[in-house]
């Protein structure tokens, strides 16, 4: 290609140099027109060689993104308007557009969460009274054995759940006695479709959004799903004496329910699954107290998820339902900070079981932030 160049512009300077000599010493213009020829040869062979040139250089690709993430099509009329007026696409957008792009992704991410302000306050004087807090607050099964003895405004609320947050150790342990739980929408044997992929995200929102160190346990046990719990409570034993520095569990279950009740809200412009806190009691109507069942642990246990669900019912009204009392035991005994929870039913889908874990979270911050409700 060098060699090209220098021969065209050798040839240029020659027939300049030519029809200079002819102009001075014979000053007649047939001469001209008869070597003008020769001039626009060499100039067309520049150009020529100009055009291979850019031709068998890469040619640059810009390629604009759509909000479905596919790539080749036309520019969106607001990215048309970062055009400069040559057509040209200009090198930088200001700061402002920045940050407006920047904030647009941020509303259009999947995991974009602002916690809400308080919506409600509530009035816990007005819950002094057992049965209008029983009411309010809870659905007790048919064979379990309430009693204010277990079931005081005060001994609920004013429990310090709190704890002082240490990165360098687990201190959450999420796991699922019940791990093939699955949704409306979960792809069979696809394991973040089921209980278990929920729990990877509530793990990662708990460790991203507030430095949480938590532990996921997603062991199986409910191939039987009646030996489920017997199964589960000699591996969660060993973990929690493994971990010592453990303070929170929490068991993430999916509910069954019918088709006929609600089972979304709106959070943050996201269908949001809605979920139910559980507790057993180790008191049937039939029996009392099961002392085989002893839980030493049951008030802070009680404590625990009143006030998970005092903190919803003032940040996210309407999105759980009522605190469940059972008459066993469900493996909460090991931890006095320890829920159990039912998220969704099998009529929500993956995404709205998800959806779910970021109140979650941020209910669970709150309480062990040592805020009041």
């Amino acid at each position: 290609m060098a060699f090209r160049k220098e021969s065209g512009y050798r040839k240029i300077l020659s027939c300049m140099g030519l029809l200079l000599v002819l102009a001075v010493i014979g000053g007649s213009k047939g001469g001209m027109y008869f070597y003008l020829p020769l001039f626009v040869y060499g100039a067309e062979e520049k150009e020529g060689q100009k055009q291979e040139e850019r031709e068998t250089q890469p040619a640059e690709v810009i390629y604009y993104i759509e909000a479905s993430g596919e790539e080749g099509s036309e520019p969106e009329q607001e990215e048309k308007e970062h055009l400069s007026a040559s057509g040209e696409v200009s090198g930088q957008l200001t700061e402002a557009d920045a940050s407006m792009e920047e904030l647009l992704l941020q509303e259009n991410s999947a995991d974009f969460f602002v916690p809400p302000q308080k919506q409600v306050q509530y009035d816990f004087g007005s819950y002094a009274d057992y049965e209008t807090l029983l009411s309010s607050f809870y659905t007790i099964d048919a064979y379990a054995l309430a009693g204010n003895d277990l079931f005081n405004i005060n001994d609920l609320l004013n429990r310090d759940m709190s704890m002082e947050k240490d990165a360098s150790a687990p201190q959450i342990l999420i796991y699922h006695t019940h791990s093939r739980e699955a949704f409306a929408d979960s792809v069979p044997g696809e394991r973040s479709d089921t209980i278990v992929g929920v729990g990877d995200e509530l793990t990662r929102i708990l460790t991203e959004d507030y430095g949480y160190n938590v532990l996921h346990h997603t062991a199986q046990y409910d191939t039987v799903r009646d030996e489920a719990y017997g199964n589960s409570l000699p591996e969660i034993t060993r973990l929690l004496e493994e971990n010592p520095s453990i303070q929170v569990v929490i068991d993430l279950h999916r509910d069954a329910g019918g088709a006929d009740r609600a089972t979304t809200m709106d959070v943050n412009g996201k269908k949001t699954a809605r979920f139910m806190f559980f507790n057993g009691i180790s008191r049937s109507r039939k029996n009392g107290d099961i002392a085989y069942l002893y839980n030493p642990n049951l008030k802070g246990n009680l404590a625990f998820s009143f006030q998970m669900q005092a903190f919803a019912g003032e940040y996210y009204p309407g999105l759980t339902r009522r605190i469940y009392i059972k008459q066993y035991r469900f493996n909460m005994h090991l931890k006095e900070r320890t829920l159990l929870i039912e998220l969704g039913d099998e009529n929500n889908t993956v995404q709205e079981a998800k959806n779910a874990c970021y109140p979650i979270a941020h209910l669970l911050d709150l309480v062990l932030s040592g805020q009041t409700p």
